[in-house]
């Protein structure tokens, strides 16, 4: 694997790139250089390298506008090219006074331990990188390739690699995964997938018909219902619509039944006539109250409801109006009571009204959904066309055999990929293509190359990396929306020690539902197996059938998707003897109870369950790929249910005994705050993690509200 997919990442070129005016202070420094009359090589010119005049010192220099570095030499001909292979992994090693090459140098440099060059880091949430990868024999280095990147690219900038803290400048230095603990999890071998592989155009197309289609639902919202969208709406749709769709295209339904989706269906007609929110004060209260009742008025005023509605509810809202005119010295407490005793009264009614409105608010939704898939599909397909590739193949033959699980693999071959640009900001890689720009962290940027190189089989020269890294950014962006904070929660993950815990104590190695960003193991079931699968994903959950293993499971919370999980888990545990063990997360929500979770509590295969309270453990931030460091944990705003859900095989081999249990528990006692917020001295940091938590908490439980209490 590592010779297959570990050899020039022509794509990587400006990975590391950093200011060389603030790294090193005798490097040139200068934003807008003075152009010289170019008296260059032609294969510097095309390779991105100008010459330039810098002012402070009054002397030439060397800029490349491709990769951003600065010499005060000329850079050397012939060692490598930075467009075809920017990182140097192809160029010979510099040669001698004697001609000879320094072989034992190399060697010795790429036999470093990372703890040697990477300085040890403080505090409870993050791990040392590791320089061996499984996969790769120990006994049997690659003399080409390093085992993490960084090495290569050292050459690249034409750094000493003796220089530990440029080193250090160019490796991870937090991680927040272990991509080194291998699989327990038994399959039956499976044949290729017939989904078409990502192509950075169709991901395009798609990305602008989503963005299309969330602002007709915005707008249909606004002009029927006289409301905004509620949060994560539309989000929580895609996710629901995909446990019954049996249509073509990765993210859009175009294939489902029922027509109309109950969890959007649900949802708009939870803010109608008036979304209810959280209320701290006795005037809000009030004013809450009297735009509600003023609502239900204007509402059943304009819609075909019958004589006996009308009639109900405008003698309820008369009768609440007459009450805020006469009573003004009404506490908080008092506002709340009306307003629940107004809604009980009228809501069935404004309910009945509002119904047929809400349903075409949601056919609408899924019928243009349907024409935009067709409209992707066909986009698709003729970018096949061009390369000669055909769409239709023939299923090969597969084995009967047990096998440890391995990556989704395509069937039809990926066409060729256009370039796509990067660059650094910061500490922040940016992906652009046709001025359409995604973003991710150099550390997780350098955890989806790891990832590619353990998963992919057919880019061994990485040319196709960046476009794929594009594809998957872009998807994840689209899936859970632009806005602030949104979709943060839906992809929220367990904490680092937590994961140490289960992997230790029960045997864990694999995600029921993670993503090449937030996965902990390299071995996983994600959303997308076309983007993800190259990054080590086994395809959709739903979709997966192990015979035996230990697997986390901590989904979406989506009611429909969480009751859907917990019919295949048990189907699962039913047809299997050998040992299997699933442990799940979700939000114990009460009031009502979720199908699933009393599903699951009332389960032959529930074995145990633990109650986590509110506010007294964490979850990592969905958007820890591109968060701050002090916004990369938050408090969970809701009690969490661990269900053990285990048959008699899994349950001999992972019991979870009270002392397992209990240093479970513990595992959730190590803040991964308390790094950050040492870190994080100012109240401004202090405030901003304080108002992401209350937003996550909107949006979590945003589909569940029902009381306003």
């Amino acid at each position: 694997m590592a010779n297959e997919n570990h050899g020039s990442p022509a794509e990587e070129a400006s990975l590391m790139s950093h200011s060389p005016g603030t790294s090193n202070q005798n490097q040139p420094s200068s934003p807008k250089p003075m152009r010289l009359v170019q008296d260059l090589p032609d294969e510097l010119v095309q390779a991105g390298w100008e010459k330039c005049w810098s002012k402070r010192e009054n002397r030439p220099y060397y800029f490349n506008r491709f990769t951003n570095q600065s010499l005060w030499e000329m850079p050397v001909l012939g060692q490598h090219d930075v467009i075809s292979d920017p990182l140097g992994l192809n160029a010979a090693p510099m040669p001698l006074e004697g001609g000879m090459i320094d072989a034992s140098a190399e060697s010795k440099q790429r036999k470093r331990r990372f703890s040697e060059e990477v300085p040890p880091s403080s505090g409870n949430s993050v791990k040392k990188p590791k320089a061996d990868v499984p996969g790769n024999p120990v006994a049997q280095p690659v003399p080409s390739s390093p085992s993490i990147p960084g090495t290569s690219v050292l050459k690249a900038w034409c750094v000493s690699p003796e220089d530990k803290q440029q080193a250090a400048l160019l490796r991870p230095t937090e991680v927040y995964w272990d991509l080194d603990i291998q699989t327990n999890a038994v399959i039956k071998q499976r044949a290729p997938s017939e989904v078409l592989s990502p192509h950075p155009e169709v991901e395009l197309l798609r990305s602008q018909l989503i963005l299309k289609l969330r602002q007709h639902y915005r707008e249909l919202c606004q002009q029927r219902e006289g409301i905004d969208p509620p949060r994560e709406s539309f989000n929580r749709w895609m996710l629901e619509r995909k446990v019954v769709d049996k249509g073509t295209d990765p993210l859009l339904p175009s294939d489902c039944e029922p027509v109309v989706s109950p969890s959007m269906f649900r949802e708009i007609m939870n803010d109608i006539p008036i979304r209810l929110s959280r209320i701290k004060f006795r005037e809000e209260a009030k004013r809450l109250l009297f735009k509600y009742a003023e609502a239900a008025k204007r509402l059943i005023e304009s819609r075909s409801a019958s004589p006996d509605s009308r009639k109900v509810v405008k003698w309820n809202v008369e009768d609440t109006f007459s009450w805020l005119r006469r009573d003004h010295s009404a506490s908080k407490e008092d506002y709340m009571d009306r307003l629940e005793h107004l809604r009980k009264q009228c809501g069935p009614h404004v309910s009945a009204a509002a119904k047929d409105s809400v349903e075409g608010i949601c056919s609408k939704i899924y019928y243009i959904s349907l024409e935009y898939v067709k409209r992707i599909r066909e986009k698709h397909l003729a970018i096949l066309k061009e390369n000669n590739i055909s769409a239709e193949m023939e299923a090969p033959e597969v084995q009967d055999r047990l096998v440890y699980c391995y990556p989704v693999r395509l069937a039809i071959p990926s066409p060729p990929l256009p370039s796509v640009e990067m660059h650094m900001e910061n500490n922040v890689v940016c992906v652009r293509y046709k001025g359409e720009m995604v973003k991710v962290s150099r550390n997780y940027f350098s955890k989806l190359w790891l990832l590619y190189r353990y998963s992919c089989i057919d880019d061994s020269g990485f040319e196709k990396f960046l476009p794929r890294v594009w594809c998957l950014l872009r998807r994840y962006q689209m899936m859970f929306g632009v806005g602030l904070y949104e979709g943060t929660g839906l992809q929220g993950a367990l904490p680092v020690h937590v994961f140490e815990a289960l992997h230790k104590l029960f045997g864990v190695s694999f995600e029921c539902f993670a993503s090449p960003l937030n996965c902990y193991f390299k071995q996983y079931c994600s959303a997308f197996l076309d983007t993800d699968g190259y990054f080590g994903s086994r395809g959709p959950c739903l979709d997966f059938f192990p015979i035996s293993g230990s697997f986390e499971a901590n989904p979406p919370f989506c009611e429909e998707l969480m009751d859907a999980m917990v019919s295949h888990f048990e189907k699962l545990l039913e047809n299997s003897s050998e040992p299997l063990s699933f442990i799940v997360f979700i939000p114990e929500w009460r009031d009502p109870p979720t199908p699933a979770l009393t599903r699951m509590e009332q389960s032959k295969f529930k074995r145990h369950q633990l109650i986590l309270p509110a506010f007294d453990h964490e979850y990592r931030s969905g958007s820890q790929h591109v968060c701050k460091k002090e916004e990369m944990y938050y408090k969970a705003v809701h009690n969490t249910a661990v269900l053990f859900l285990q048959n008699s095989a899994g349950f001999a081999k992972w019991e979870p005994t009270p002392e397992r249990l209990q240093e479970l528990v513990a595992a959730y006692k190590h803040s991964g705050r308390t790094l950050s917020s040492s870190s994080s001295s100012s109240s401004s940091s202090s405030s901003s993690t304080v108002d992401k938590e209350r937003e996550l908490g909107r949006e979590q439980s945003s589909s569940r509200e029902t009381n306003p209490n």
